[in-house]
Formats: structure tokens, sequence, C-alpha cells
């Protein structure tokens, strides 16, 4: 079928789209301990800058993938990097201004991170099952692109300018805008068929596999968060690193983790999606659990980080290949949209709860205690059911 002849472009381009733009998503990470020193920023002020480009992209995946349902990948690919590219600029004038433009202009990054809500139904409707797994994986590979922010930033503020970031970004996502304009199909208006949206919204809200899936992207969301966006500022804090070897831990971090996440969807589609999840889920509560304790550095860097990056892609590869497994082929932008933009709440909070604990306490402790906590309630839930009320 024409279909499954184009899925391999399709899936490169969806890919090299999330990847550009989730380079721009966490443009913010690395510069926020230059960002603090320059403009004076307290600790809630830096978590802040970090996560409030999480939480609107992540919340604003919801419209999208309703919208992606609604108009198509090209329009909505397109809707998505204009608007990116706009933020970027925005964020060149006002960074190092003050810490009330750096806040808003954080906000308006946020639309960057809702790229994967515009791919993952693009994606699904193009592979099936026995593939899909393995296709979806792969697309989360795109992640990496933060990856190009934390070991980039740095060095491109010290030589050209703390806007030559956000600049070499919006280069980048404009050059795929191009790339869709030129090769992906134009579709035609899907006609509605959910009555109202707010009933739309409701049947979404009624799967099982919207709340589970939400529970377990809430979960990896928030860690990922805290080990990828926020590790600057946490290595910094807790263990005295240099700058620029805190960006080439998120880097690395970063890297490992979206890589592992083919090998999530291909363990789904070769075993039922739950056992990799499960496993992964039990893994993550017993590294972030030892790592509450604050071990020694060395550790960190040679045994625990790397457990949590690959335990995290491989369960955020297995928890896309269940959603897209279960949920109606009508509504997959909404559902993707729905379990990954909830999620963002999460992604949000980890950094204020970073925060919060090191003003409050003496150190993170507390913090990676509750997300430990946090991820076991959410292993026990993948283990007591699949998302459809089944287990599988």
């Amino acid at each position: 079928m024409r279909t499954e002849q184009r899925a391999g472009p399709i899936l490169a381009i969806a890919t090299a789209g999330y990847l550009l733009s989730a380079w721009a998503w966490a443009l913010l990470a690395p510069l926020a301990p230059l960002l603090r020193d320059t403009l004076g920023l307290t600790a809630i002020q830096q978590a802040a800058a970090v996560s409030i480009p999480v939480v609107v992209g992540s919340l604003g995946r919801v419209p999208v993938g309703a919208l992606t349902d609604r108009l198509g990948a090209r329009t909505a690919f397109l809707l998505v990097a204009a608007a990116t590219v706009a933020a970027l600029l925005v964020l060149t004038v006002v960074v190092e201004h003050s810490a009330a433009g750096l806040l808003i202009g954080a906000g308006l990054l946020g639309v960057a991170g809702t790229m994967f809500a515009v791919a993952v139904p693009v994606v699904s409707s193009r592979f099936a099952a026995p593939r899909r797994g393995l296709a979806l994986g792969v697309l989360g590979t795109g992640l990496c692109g933060g990856a190009i922010g934390g070991l980039t930033t740095v060095r491109l503020v010290e030589q050209h300018g703390i806007g030559a970031p956000f600049l070499a970004a919006a280069a980048g996502v404009a050059l795929f805008a191009v790339l869709v304009v030129m090769t992906v199909p134009d579709t035609p208006r899907r006609p509605s068929t959910g009555g109202r949206p707010g009933g739309a919204l409701v049947a979404v809200l009624r799967l099982p596999i919207t709340r589970r899936g939400a529970l377990w992207n809430a979960v990896t969301s928030a860690l990922f968060v805290t080990f990828s966006s926020y590790l600057p500022v946490y290595l910094t804090n807790a263990y005295g690193l240099p700058l620029d070897r805190t960006g080439y831990a998120m880097a690395g971090f970063i890297v490992l983790a979206v890589l592992m996440r083919p090998v999530g969807g291909w363990l789904a589609d070769r075993l039922a999606p739950r056992r990799p999840l499960t496993t992964a889920l039990v893994v993550l509560a017993a590294a972030v659990t030892a790592q509450a304790f604050t071990p020694p550095l060395p550790l960190v860097v040679t045994l625990l980080l790397p457990v949590i990056a690959v335990a995290l892609g491989i369960a955020s590869g297995a928890l896309l290949a269940q959603v897209a497994a279960v949920a109606p082929p009508a509504m997959i932008g909404r559902v993707s949209g729905m379990v990954t933009g909830v999620a963002g709440l999460a992604g949000f909070a980890s950094p204020l709860l970073m925060a919060s604990s090191v003003n409050h306490t003496t150190g993170y402790g507390p913090a990676l205690g509750v997300l430990a906590a946090a991820t076991a309630v959410a292993a026990i839930s993948a283990l007591t059911g699949s998302g459809h009320g089944s287990p599988r």
C-alpha cells in the first residue's frame, strides 16, 4: 500500500522534526546556572526557567494532538514549527535583560515540546502492530536533540553571545519546515466524529489506557526532567561539578535514555508491553532510592545515572507501544496528547520539588525519595493492569 511505502520517509521526517524541536525545547537548561549569576535568579526562579517550557509543551500536546487528528500532519507540523521559531527569536531579545522576560520567553518556548503530539499519531498510523513499537521507539530518539543543547549551548554563548544558541536552533527548525513543505503530502480535513469538544475530551478520559498511561508517563517524565534538564543544577549544587562538565553529563544521559527507546519498543513488539514497562519501573524505583542518599560522584556517574537512563528509555518505548496498541485509531492523537500532556505537570513539578527540598532541608534526598515512591506506585499499576482492563 502507498501508506506503507511512505512509512520509512515519514518516520525519518517526523524524527528529524522532533529532534530539532527537542533541541530548542531544552535550550534553557544548560543556561540556567549562567543565567542565575547574570540575572540574580533565586533557586525557585532558576527551576522555573527550566520547568516552564516542559509544562507548557507537555500540556500543549493535548490540543495539538486533537489538531493533528483534525487537520493532518503537514498543517500541524508547519504551525508548530512556525510558533517555535517565533519563540526562539523572542528569547534572543529578552533572555539576558530580566527574570520576568526570561520566564515569559520560557513559556513561549514550550510550544517546541508539542511537536511530539504531531509525530506520534503520524507514525502510528503508518506502521502495523508488529513494527509499531520499534517505529515509535525510533521516533523517541528525536529527544536526543536536547543533547545538542547540552553539548553546544555554553560554548556558543562563550564564542558568539547569549543569543547564538537560540538563533542556531531557529535556523534548524526553519529548515525542517521547508522540508515538510517539500515532502509531506497535504491531507484533507477530517470530519469531527466526537460531537462537542467537551464530549470528545470526556470520551478520552474514560479510556483506562488514558488514565494508566498518564500515570506511567507522569513518573517517567518527572524522572527524565530531573536527570536531564535539571541535572546541571543538581550536579553543580550537590557535587560542585563545574558547569562545562555538567553539560556533558546532561548530554550523555539524554543520548543514552533516548537510544534505549527503540529497545523498549522492540521488546514491546515481541513481549507483552507490560513486561518491559514493569521491569523498567522497578529498576527506576531502586536506582532513584539509592540516589536519594547522595552516593559518591564516581558511583553516580558510572552506575546510577546510566542505569536510570537505560530504564527510562525502555519504559518510554514500551509505554508508547502500549498506548498505540490499545487506543482507538481515530483517537490516537487525542489519547497520546492527553497521556503525554497531563504528565507535563509532573515534569514541571519535579524541578520545583528538587529546589524546595534543597531550600528547606539539607539536600535533595527528600525530593528524590518522593520520586522513588511515585515510581514504585507506577510499577504496581503496570503490574496489575495493562491499561485496558486486562493483563497482557
